[in-house]
């Protein structure tokens, strides 16, 4: 029985792994991505109150 092209094409994308490894890749660099907005966003309101602080702190030793 001779396979057709049609089938030859579906039988090689099937076997071949090099688009689940860039699948796997894009999956990581988006979750590590993701991971830095999370710990961002927590400490945003921290950070803004620091820099008041700081800012504060600056201004009263000018005057």
């Amino acid at each position: 029985m001779t396979k057709t092209p049609i089938c030859t094409f579906v039988s090689s994308f099937l076997i071949d792994e090099d688009g689940a490894v860039t699948v796997d890749w894009v999956m990581l660099t988006a979750g590590i991505v993701l991971l830095g907005v999370m710990v961002l966003s927590g400490i945003r309101v921290s950070l803004g109150a620091a820099a008041t602080s700081i800012a504060n702190t600056i201004s009263i030793g000018l005057t």
